[in-house]
């Protein structure tokens, strides 16, 4: 698969060491494993290839993958998301740790903290000490991917609303072209989005990479509110 493509991929990730079923796009399996989670849309992860978005070996593996078959193979802690480091399991002060959650009655052993911008897992608590283990919940873990790409994105038009989607999270966009040049119709409402004059850079430049485009109009549409009067 050459870099750049924007593909559809279903998969199942395994620890390969347990066999456990750690994640999945498809339902079926979901299902099989007794994972379903019934607030989740289950739909193929869209990815670019080579972008850096998917773990070394998952991209290493994609680059020589065709579309429409069936791949199954094992991915080594260093190619995922590395070795348990003992280095990064730290013993703090019970006090640091309450201060930084919202909700301290939610605290548990085995679940998620974070601790000054750091993400951990809360191993230990006692006698006004607690561990925190800031490793990757990976972490040393030989993972097993069972995969197929289901799609290739090839029309333009449909590769600007993927690209749109991937980094906004919308869909309803409207494109237009002429020749290389895009414009896009916005959303009224992404106006209000404090993230969003930071993201349409970056957007030109993704478009720019993966699409093509020349110049690069984001269009605003401002309609009339119209307030009904009362009778």
């Amino acid at each position: 698969m050459d870099n750049g493509s924007i593909v559809h991929i279903d998969y199942d990730l395994y620890n390969a060491g347990s066999d456990k079923l750690i994640e999945s796009t498809r339902e079926e399996t979901a299902k099989e494993h007794d994972m379903l989670d019934e607030n989740r849309t289950y739909s193929p992860m869209i990815t670019i290839v080579g972008d850096g978005r998917l773990i070394p070996g998952f991209e290493n593996h994609l680059a020589d993958a065709e579309a429409g078959k069936d791949y199954d193979f094992e991915i080594e802690p260093e190619d995922a998301y590395g070795d348990r480091d003992q280095n990064k399991i730290e013993t703090i002060s019970q006090n640091v740790l309450l201060r930084s959650v919202r909700d301290p009655n939610t605290l548990a052993i085995g679940s998620p903290v974070e601790i000054g911008g750091r993400n951990g897992i809360l191993q230990f608590m006692s006698a006004g000490r607690a561990r925190i283990d800031y490793n990757h919940p990976l972490a040393g873990v030989t993972l097993r991917y069972s995969y197929q790409i289901v799609k290739v994105v090839e029309d333009r038009d449909e590769k600007v609303q993927t690209l749109m989607k991937m980094n906004t999270g919308r869909e309803d966009f409207e494109i237009e072209f002429d020749g290389d040049d895009l414009t896009l119709t916005l959303p009224e409402e992404i106006a209000y989005d404090q993230n969003w004059a930071f993201t349409k850079f970056s957007l030109v430049t993704t478009l720019r990479e993966h699409v093509g485009v020349g110049k690069v109009v984001f269009r605003e549409v401002h309609e009339p509110r119209i307030v009904d009067e009362e009778e």
